[in-house]
């Protein structure tokens, strides 16, 4: 057995590139002498020892230690065999105890020198998991001891995710091979961070421990970062306290994270940065919050920008500054006055109990426009300013920043017609106007535009004279006329009754529309409530005149019925005037009654100039032709009794008895035909 072990160091010595002076000293021996026992011992002891200084410790101070030991030993070992030489006899090996098997080391002996082989060589496997100690680097390669008789090597790549790697640092390592072509050791630390990454993983979250990470790439909503081999995400919102803007200035950098999520089923990984600053900010926080007062001047940095505000952040701290806050003037928008990330003085307006919605201002830190407004400005001023806010009633104007007016939409034009402000105004106008009121401390002014041109009332009379005649547009109807406007801030009315002379006109809808251009005639002015009286049939002559000697009583004409209704119908007559029938004068010869747009003749019954009315009759033409016939028949007829009555009473005396009561029966006769035909 003692042989066999002596054989393999024999053979791991001449693997070696160099050889120790130990050994060297042991050959010269063997070449001039023959090996005794204790010889044996020696060169077998500093075989040991030589092979425990190729091995070496994980740490650097270890292997120091063990190349001191290494030259003592030596030291004695050389010592000893020199003694041995000199003074002890050489003598033959006995060959016989070696073929019967009598060991020449005593059990003690043996026992000692192998706990010595076994402590002074590590032992190792291909595909396993090893801790080593990181010994050179270079551009390429790290060079890593795990206290195998030779050193590993590792290509740098795989070391990205940790830039800081130096000499001595401890590193895990996967043994792909003992022994590559060129008799190197093939270490691969990636492969050995998968195997244990797991495992490492479930210990940071476990212990809440701060590890480091590489940050691969940025994918949606967040980046992939490299830890122990695994990919882990890392979402948006756990980089940092802040929102992050511009996600690719951190694709490539190592960072620290915490593990917050471990996902076994689907072996997912979330890490979180913002963890690791949180608590430091909370301590802020707590600090900054105690000491708010309302007034207080702090720096902050504008985090964010919405369209209702800003929001600061104080060093941990979150407030607002409402829109109406940044600036004394009107603004659109909030990016007008600020930026991201910009840091501005802000004021403490006010909090709630707990302190978490914290009210700041930004125009309060500078004067109130009105305290810097011109003392020499009063009412009947004229200013100069632009339109900020147009609304239904009227429009905000602002005459210096943060200094505003109203211009109220009564104030906007000498019309009565109350429309809206956007049919004079637009925002952004620039517009001249008159200081109406001024209230210094309640901060409020009223302007007018109309007060700058002249009063078309002041006028009127010269410009609009009873009698004249204009144009005008039609504003508005009511039941009983237009409304219409013959120039700016002159309005008058067109009663119903003065559109037509000759039209019966329901609504005003029927003559005309809103919008419309139409002639008129002044009728009347009044001054006082700013209405004039206007007249559109005035233009032209009335036609009554001439309708009453033409559509005279008991006249015939042909007309046509345009509507018919409970109470009668109308009747389109000659010369564009219209009649009306009622219902029994409808009545057709034949006992029916007259259709829609049948045309028939028409007798006049009544013609009245005063209220333009002219009521006509289609039965009275035949009824009328029925009872003249039916008169002269019954004048003819009444002659001829009137001779029969004559003739008996000539022969009254010459007639008998019999004769009398025959002409008394005749008499009854013509008085009963004389009641009928009356």
């Amino acid at each position: 057995m003692t042989e066999k072990k002596n054989e393999n160091l024999e053979q791991e010595e001449v693997k070696q590139e160099a050889a120790s002076p130990v050994q060297e000293e042991k050959k010269v021996s063997e070449e001039t002498t023959e090996e005794t026992p204790k010889e044996t011992a020696a060169g077998e002891k500093a075989e040991e020892v030589v092979a425990e200084t190729k091995v070496g410790e994980a740490t650097t101070e270890e292997k120091t230690e063990a190349k001191e030991e290494e030259k003592t030993e030596e030291a004695s070992a050389e010592e000893e065999v020199v003694a041995e030489e000199t003074n002890a006899e050489p003598e033959e090996f006995d060959w016989a105890s070696l073929e019967s098997g009598v060991d020449a080391y005593s059990e003690k002996e043996r026992n000692k020198l192998e706990d010595l082989y076994n402590d002074t060589l590590n032992t190792v496997t291909e595909k396993e998991v090893l801790e080593g100690t990181v010994i050179s680097l270079n551009k390429r390669e790290v060079v890593v001891d795990i206290g195998y008789k030779s050193d590993g090597i590792v290509s740098l790549n795989e070391f990205r995710y940790n830039p800081e790697l130096k000499v001595g640092d401890k590193v895990d390592v996967y043994i792909e091979s003992l022994e590559d072509k060129k008799g190197q050791m093939i270490l691969s630390h990636k492969k050995a961070r998968a195997t244990r990454s797991w495992e490492r993983v479930n210990e940071s979250l476990e212990n809440d421990e701060i590890i480091k990470g590489y940050i691969k790439c940025r994918t949606k909503g967040g980046m992939i970062v490299d830890v122990f081999g695994i990919e882990a995400f890392l979402p948006g919102s756990q980089i940092d306290v802040k929102p992050i803007r511009d996600y690719d200035v951190f694709v490539g950098k190592t960072m620290e994270f915490k593990v917050v999520k471990i996902n076994h089923e689907y072996r997912n990984v979330v890490v979180s940065h913002k963890a690791l600053i949180e608590a430091e900010l909370e301590q802020q926080k707590k600090e900054i919050i105690a000491k708010l007062e309302k007034g207080q001047v702090l720096e902050g940095t504008v985090k964010n920008v919405t369209s209702y505000g800003v929001f600061m952040d104080l060093g941990g701290v979150d407030g607002l500054i409402h829109i109406t806050d940044l600036s004394w003037g009107r603004i659109s928008h909030p990016s007008e006055i600020v930026e991201l990330d910009q840091k501005l003085n802000v004021v403490i307006l006010d909090f709630d109990d707990d302190k978490k919605r914290i009210a700041l201002g930004l125009k309060q830190l500078t004067p109130h426009p009105w305290d810097k407004l011109d003392d020499n400005l009063k009412v009947g001023d004229s200013v100069k300013g632009k339109v900020v806010v147009i609304a239904d009633y009227g429009a905000f104007v602002e005459i210096a920043p943060g200094v505003e007016g109203l211009i109220h939409v009564s104030e906007m034009s000498w019309s009565q017609h109350l429309r809206s402000a956007q049919d004079f105004l637009s925002v952004g106008d620039e517009v001249e106007a008159q200081i109406l009121t001024l209230d210094r401390e309640e901060r409020k002014m009223s302007l007018g535009i109309k007060q700058l041109k002249e009063d078309p009332w002041e006028n009127i009379d010269t410009q609009f004279g009873v009698g004249s005649k204009h144009k005008a547009t039609v504003r508005n109807f009511t039941n009983f006329g237009v409304f219409v406007e013959i120039t700016e801030g002159v309005d008058g009315l067109i009663h119903i009754s003065d559109l037509s002379w000759t039209k019966k006109i329901k609504h005003p809808s029927e003559f005309t529309a809103v919008g419309e251009e139409i002639e008129v005639v002044v009728l009347d002015i009044d001054k006082e409530n700013r209405r004039l009286s206007l007249g559109h049939k005035q233009l032209e002559e009335n036609p009554w005149d001439v309708f009453e000697t033409i559509f005279t009583a008991d006249s015939i004409h042909e007309g046509t019925v345009v509507e018919l209704m409970d109470k009668g119908a109308v009747i389109a007559l000659p010369y564009g005037v219209e009649g009306f029938a009622t219902p029994r004068h409808l009545v057709k010869e034949d006992g029916s009654s007259v259709k829609q747009d049948e045309k028939l003749d028409f007798k006049v019954i009544e013609f009245n100039k005063s209220a333009k009315r002219i009521i006509v009759s289609h039965s009275r033409v035949y009824e009328d032709v029925k009872r003249a016939e039916e008169n002269a028949k019954r004048k003819t007829q009444g002659r001829s009794n009137k001779k029969a009555v004559k003739s008996v009473n000539d022969n009254i005396e010459k007639t008998t008895l019999g004769d009398i009561s025959e002409l008394a029966a005749l008499k009854s006769q013509m008085e009963a035909d004389e009641k009928k035909d009356k």
